[in-house]
């Protein structure tokens, strides 16, 4: 497989034509998906792993199903459980950080748009220096999951189609059209936001994501982004 796959394009493009830069969070900017570490350590993770491989490939259509059983499985897990995943288990993935600064630099605005976890994409955001952010929140009591989430204004879970929402609302608070936008993903709910982006980028995606990005990153880090842009 090579390394960079561009397609639809002839790059370079310039960096100045876009606005905003938009990164799922699990898989794409670390390397872990913290819904299935968590239930690892929990010792719940061959069940709950096998559910978020299946929806990112595409195979389960409905992300917010997939979701909903896999937090069912994590009923109970104490709260110490999430510290331990972030402290131990979260790491960057290459490239992560230097292409975040590059757009940065470049005066782009970024946003973090996860169907993973607040107790996560804080963290992240806050590394990273993200503009804007919109997760899940895991719901609580007794310092134990509960199983379900924290209704939030916008609503409950962030599936593909609220990612797509949120990239639209975020170009249209800060003045600037989709085609200047840019949106980074590697699973199946990635794509409705990669669809209304002006470039969309795969990084170690799965195939469906890979054929339909018009960069796809199959090897290394995400700064190889930065080849494409001038």
């Amino acid at each position: 497989m090579s390394e960079l796959v561009i397609q639809g394009f002839t790059p370079p493009l310039r960096l100045a034509d876009f606005r905003l830069a938009a990164f799922d969070m699990d898989s794409t900017l670390i390397s872990i998906e913290c819904i299935d570490e968590i239930a690892a350590v929990a010792g719940r993770g061959a069940e709950v792993a096998a559910i978020t491989e299946a929806a990112m490939r595409g195979e389960i259509s409905d992300f917010k199903d997939s979701l909903r059983r896999r937090l069912a499985l994590l009923q109970g897990v104490p709260e110490s459980v999430l510290e331990q995943v972030l402290q131990t288990r979260l790491q960057f993935n290459p490239g992560a950080r230097e292409l975040c600064a590059a757009l940065k630099a470049a005066g782009l605005k970024l946003l973090l748009v996860s169907g993973g976890f607040t107790y996560f994409t804080a963290y992240v955001a806050a590394q990273l220096g993200m503009d804007f952010v919109r997760s899940n929140e895991l719901e609580l009591k007794d310092g134990r999951l509960t199983g379900g989430l924290v209704m939030q204004a916008w609503g409950e879970i962030c599936d593909g189609e609220e990612k797509r929402r949120m990239l639209l609302q975020c170009c249209a608070d800060i003045g600037c059209l989709p085609s200047q936008a840019m949106a980074v993903g590697d699973g199946a709910n990635d794509m409705p936001m990669m669809s209304v982006a002006g470039l969309s980028v795969a990084f170690h995606a799965k195939p469906r994501v890979r054929e339909q990005a018009m960069v796809a990153i199959n090897q290394g880090g995400l700064e190889q982004l930065l080849n494409c842009l001038v």
